[in-house]
């Protein structure tokens, strides 16, 4: 009998990316969906494309509403899933999709975000090394009851960068990152740098100068995966595509280190890993390839007369970036298939 589901901020572009991978999920039933401003209406008035959810209707966020379920997802805005979980029985599988529980660190908490501390709960990155055990983040995921999935763009920088980190052959003290991602990571909210004819034709940065809220977990991760010691530059650029992140990534040689000495170190971290594919030699990704499925593409290079490390990472912030991460994890959690109800294929033109 599949586990019962419910899903909060079911309105929402995550929360709709959510719905549409568990659909095809055989060990997970959607039972319920909530939102906020949208509570009482169908669900297909605000989801049209979820024709098989037609049945249901959207209930108000509350913590009542969620109980009684196997499994809560939750895609709801910062600051606002760390009281309504606090509410909820312990043996309750509980994902959040938001930034409430991701952070270790309470004073990065209070300088990037603000509001109240809620705690870290287990990271939901399975593929992320831990330096020094050669292990890595999936074998903590296995039972755990309380799960935060990573940011969207911090598994692009992360997935790129942490096998350099992680084998010592790059170091940590000089990374770079540009992104170029999709405005549907903005969610759904009304705002004016995202109407169409605002961002059509054009390319904008934000979160410039270390402002942006991924950069702590950016570090947090890296030091996981064995950095001493994080300096990250890190710009997004909005670009006109509705999904998406191509992250440039790059990071100092270490010293007496080759190509074929970087190349051998993504190729050991990546050989077996269903949803992260090294791509070959002189190849890399694009967004277009990785839209719909839960894989994140990964090329490679090394720019000797720079003495550095060039990642290129791209993914669907919407899938690998967000919900498709919290189904992996999930499922790893559950002790089911961690590939279950997951594609690695996209969808093209």
């Amino acid at each position: 009998m599949p586990l019962s589901v419910a899903v909060a901020g079911a309105s929402g572009y995550a929360g709709g990316e959510l719905l549409r991978i568990l659909t095809a999920h055989p060990d997970l039933e959607v039972r319920t969906v909530t939102a906020f401003s949208n509570a009482g209406q169908p669900l297909v008035s605000v989801q049209p494309h979820l024709r098989s959810l037609a049945h249901l209707t959207l209930v108000e966020t509350t913590a009542e509403n969620l109980r009684g379920h196997d499994v809560v997802f939750l895609a709801l805005p910062h600051g606002k899933s760390g009281a309504i979980t606090a509410e909820l029985p312990d043996d309750v599988l509980v994902v959040d999709c938001g930034a409430d529980h991701r952070l270790t660190d309470e004073a990065d908490w209070a300088r990037f975000y603000g509001g109240e501390f809620f705690g870290a709960w287990t990271y939901g990155l399975p593929e992320l090394l831990h330096g020094g055990t050669g292990g890595r983040q999936r074998d903590e995921l296995v039972g755990a009851t309380r799960i935060a999935v990573p940011g969207c763009n911090v598994t692009a920088i992360t997935l790129g960068l942490a096998p350099g980190v992680a084998a010592g052959v790059v170091e940590a003290t000089d990374v770079v990152s540009v992104l170029a991602v999709g405005p549907s990571g903005a969610g759904k909210a009304l705002a004016p740098h995202l109407l169409a004819s605002e961002l059509l034709g054009s390319a904008s940065a934000y979160g410039v100068g270390g402002g942006h809220r991924h950069v702590p977990e950016v570090r947090q991760n890296l030091l996981l995966a064995g950095a001493t010691e994080v300096r990250l530059s890190f710009t997004p650029v909005l670009v006109p595509m509705a999904r998406g992140i191509l992250a440039t990534t790059t990071a100092t040689l270490a010293p007496g280190v080759s190509a074929s000495d970087v190349r051998a170190a993504w190729e050991r971290a990546y050989a077996s890993e269903p949803f992260v594919h090294l791509l070959p030699e002189g190849e890399f990704p694009r967004t277009a390839d990785t839209i719909g499925a839960n894989t994140c593409l990964v090329g490679l290079a090394v720019d000797e007369a720079a003495e550095r490390v060039v990642v290129v990472s791209a993914l669907d912030n919407l899938v690998k970036g967000t919900a498709g991460a919290a189904v992996q994890a999930a499922n790893l959690a559950l002790g089911l298939g961690e590939t279950t109800g997951l594609s690695v294929d996209g969808v093209a033109p």
